[in-house]
């Protein structure tokens, strides 16, 4: 299962993913998180000190290496250098699994103790894509970033058994590539202001063409009104509420209150958001998901890739391949 918390800046999405990682894996439930916001506090809002998350290897700094390794045999690509962020994978690829190790996960991945005596810290993840560096200020896209998260994902043969959460960056920006179609469900964190109702229709928006499944989660709510005006202004789309959390407000002051101290209401929140995210798996089409990752593919090559690569890199796509969570193809290499 793969899932995105998205939102504008401030919204707490950050917060809410880092409270979906603890629920589910409470619940026993392996989870791959992945910090892809512009702004690197995923790690921090899972309990690593400030020195541990900065620590962390990032996922751009290692993309030759990742490239390398999900190119495979494929014999559509001619080199590691010439995949970019779109490249969809075909016969001979490697597959990545939320679960499990390949040379990706033990260059950028590493374990997260949640400090919870009766939990399998082991079961949690984190990825991250890595903050500016001074190299990078003036002349970098943060979307550059981000491209190797965008790759792994077109490469990720998952199940329902696991899940993958990607804390997103804020607001608009996540339709930059064609990253925000990678996801089964994408919840939308929303204020109750007119500023946080405006990017949930702006986000509908962009979303509305290409199928992407969206559940509203409302947060920083301190009462009626505010979730009256929220159904209001959201309707249907409304999943759940969170209200204000002395909890959150504890871990933020870094302690570490046990999860199980969450408010009930909040973690009721959590419950109902879990149960959403595995009912959209019912939904999963993987002949949509892989002509999505075309799609973006050769519009990337179309405008700005090819003339880069010097190649038409719309002949990495492999017409003949569907991506899918157990590939019939015997060349397509899954990571265990």
């Amino acid at each position: 299962m793969k899932i995105a918390f998205v939102g504008k800046g401030g919204s707490g999405k950050t917060t809410l993913s880092s409270l979906f990682v603890r629920h589910l894996a409470a619940a026993r439930v392996p989870v791959l998180a992945i910090d892809a916001d512009i702004n690197q506090h995923l790690g921090t809002a899972l309990g690593l000190e400030e020195e541990i998350a900065a620590a962390m290897p990032s996922l751009g700094a290692h993309l030759p290496q990742i490239k390398e390794y999900l190119r495979g045999s494929n014999p559509r690509i001619a080199s590691a250098e010439s995949m970019i962020k779109t490249t969809p994978p075909g016969r001979g690829s490697r597959l990545l699994r939320p679960v499990g190790q390949n040379p990706v996960y033990a260059a950028c991945a590493r374990p997260v103790a949640l400090g919870e005596d009766d939990e399998d810290d082991s079961s949690v993840r984190l990825m991250v894509t890595g903050a500016f560096t001074e190299t990078d200020l003036g002349v970098a896209c943060y979307h550059s970033k981000v491209g190797a998260v965008e790759l792994c994902l077109n490469h990720m043969a998952d199940g329902r058994d696991a899940y993958v959460v990607v804390d997103m960056t804020a607001g608009s920006d996540s339709f930059a590539s064609g990253l925000f179609t990678r996801f089964d469900l994408t919840f939308l964190v929303v204020e109750p202001t007119r500023r946080g109702v405006s990017v949930y229709r702006q986000y509908k928006e962009y979303a509305r063409d290409f199928d992407v499944e969206l559940a509203v989660v409302g947060n920083k709510l301190q009462g009626a009104d505010d979730l009256a005006y929220l159904r209001a202004e959201v309707g249907d789309d409304l999943l759940a509420a969170v209200g204000r959390s002395e909890w959150v407000r504890t871990l933020e002051k870094d302690r570490a209150p046990r999860f199980s101290l969450l408010e009930a209401p909040n973690r009721q929140a959590l419950v109902t958001m879990h149960a959403r995210a595995d009912r959209s798996y019912e939904n999963r089409d993987w002949g949509r998901y892989t002509a999505q990752m075309h799609h973006f593919h050769r519009r990337n090559a179309e405008s700005w890739a090819n003339a880069r690569i010097g190649t038409d890199l719309a002949d990495q796509i492999d017409p003949g391949f569907v991506l899918s969570e157990s590939p019939s193809d015997p060349d397509a290499a899954l990571a265990h």
